[in-house]
């Protein structure tokens, strides 16, 4: 190794932030155990590097002792006296070893602390990015498949959509564009990973957050979301100000917003209700598109008895009990629904 060396470190600490010094001692921690392995000794040995030329000197490391037992740990006091008059029975004295074809060794062992160390510095920028962003969306491109995983590119690293968080009705193509919410992010041996979703109703209330500035700023609420994911949502909202009507700012002029976030969505169906502290008043809302004659509730046991015209009962329980299904769950009331009829 060289002073182009020790020049490239200093680069490297400016450019990636990573200590120079800290690499020099990993670099030197490395060769101990390549000479080693190199030239089979079973002596204490220390590596230096000249932090200014960087030259490589291996240091044998001999205790002084007045009786030598084991040549490669022990060094008698005449022979010590030799290389410092000032040693002592016990002091450790380093007689240097370097081997002449060291070099080679040394400047491959330092390539290879070098690329690891740089490795894992990236590694460690790219978890802290991601690190607390869980609940973000995310743009990407469609990478490619490993096993049933979709593997997404967003340019710095990759992240998993899993099978369970993929929507059943979606096709996932390489080279397409898609967004993704952020499940988790965690930090492994093999750098971080992060999980996403394209099933998780939290990437419908991102999507609004994206298409509605009122729910940006905070004058319009989500209060609560029930997905199916590919096939229908129920979103409830509530306005802080009286002069702001929820339920058309998140549809917004012509059906544009709502009509973006389905697009997103590849045409999955979403209901917008307006949410009341009333319970009664919210259960006929999220029921919609079915009209509702009347709502009785039971505060306690959380259930709700809803009548509904007979001509509207299989569009109150909807297509395999979805609709009721999902007003149930953006609830969280039991409903119970009826006609007239067979009440």
């Amino acid at each position: 190794m060289n002073i182009e060396f020790i020049e490239a470190l200093d680069q490297i600490e400016k450019e990636k932030g990573i200590s120079k010094e800290i690499l020099l001692e990993a670099i030197e921690a490395a060769l101990v155990s390549a000479y080693k392995k190199n030239y089979g000794t079973a002596q204490n040995v220390k590596i230096n590097i000249d932090r200014a030329t960087g030259e490589v000197k291996v240091f044998s490391q001999k205790t002084v002792k007045e009786e030598v037992k084991d040549p490669l740990l022990e060094i008698s006091l005449v022979e010590a006296k030799k290389i410092n008059p000032l040693v002592k029975i016990g002091d450790i004295i380093s007689i240097e070893v370097t081997p002449q074809k060291f070099g080679r060794i040394a400047a491959q062992t330092a390539k290879q602390v070098v690329m690891q160390r740089i490795k894992e510095a990236e590694r460690n920028i790219i978890y802290e990015e991601f690190a607390g962003r869980e609940t973000d969306l995310v743009t990407g491109t469609i990478q490619r498949f490993d096993k049933k995983n979709v593997i997404i590119d967003l340019g710095k690293t990759e992240v998993i959509l899993p099978p369970n968080e993929q929507i059943p009705t979606e096709t996932y193509t390489p080279g397409d564009r898609i967004k993704v919410y952020i499940l988790e992010v965690r930090k492994t041996t093999k750098g971080p990973v992060i999980v996403v979703s394209r099933s998780h109703p939290g990437l419908v209330k991102r999507l609004f957050e994206l298409e509605v500035p009122e729910i940006y700023e905070g004058i319009v609420e989500i209060k609560s979301i029930a997905r199916e994911a590919g096939s229908r949502t129920k979103v409830a909202v509530h306005s802080r100000d009286e002069n702001v009507d929820p339920v058309g700012a998140c549809v917004g002029p012509k059906g544009a917003r709502v009509q973006a976030v389905v697009e997103e969505l590849k045409g999955e169906k979403i209901d917008i209700i307006k949410w009341s502290k009333n319970a009664a008043e919210y259960i006929s809302n999220a029921l919609s598109p079915a009209k509702v004659l009347s709502v009785e509730v039971e505060e306690d046991s959380k259930i709700a008895r809803v009548l509904v015209p007979e001509h509207q009962l299989s569009l109150a329980i909807g297509k395999e009990g979805q609709n009721a299904r999902l007003a149930a769950k953006l609830t969280g009331w039991k409903i119970d629904i009826k006609s007239p009829k067979n009440d």
